[in-house]
């Protein structure tokens, strides 16, 4: 892929936060009670939580979801042998068109030098 997936990751963030300070009490509602109640560890653990949220932004074809996903997983611990069994079921679920998301996956370890599991 041609452009780095790194930077736009980089300004992605930048231009949540600006989003965040212009919503306050939308941030505040969703990631304060929606989030905190979802991402913690309960009957399964935070990485596995984060493992099938990438799934599904795998499915839903969103590239910030997907990215976002992917580094929250990795500071979970989860190894690339992890996150492509996980990009594997989002293909069993979405054929070709979640299989081209998870080429943006596999840039993203790349440029971040994770290539071994």
């Amino acid at each position: 892929m041609s452009d780095s997936v790194l930077q736009y990751e980089e300004k992605m963030w930048e231009l949540f936060e600006v989003t965040k300070e212009q919503m306050p009490d939308l941030t505040e509602a969703y990631y304060g009670a929606v989030k905190d109640a979802v991402y913690r560890d309960g009957a399964l653990d935070l990485k596995t939580k984060r493992l099938m949220s990438l799934a599904v932004a795998i499915q839903a074809g969103c590239k910030d979801c997907v990215l976002s996903q992917t580094s929250k997983a990795l500071e979970l611990g989860a190894k690339p042998a992890e996150i492509f069994e996980a990009c594997s079921v989002a293909v069993s679920m979405g054929g070709t068109l979640a299989w081209s998301k998870v080429l943006l996956v596999a840039d993203y370890l790349q440029e971040r030098g994770i290539t071994r599991s």
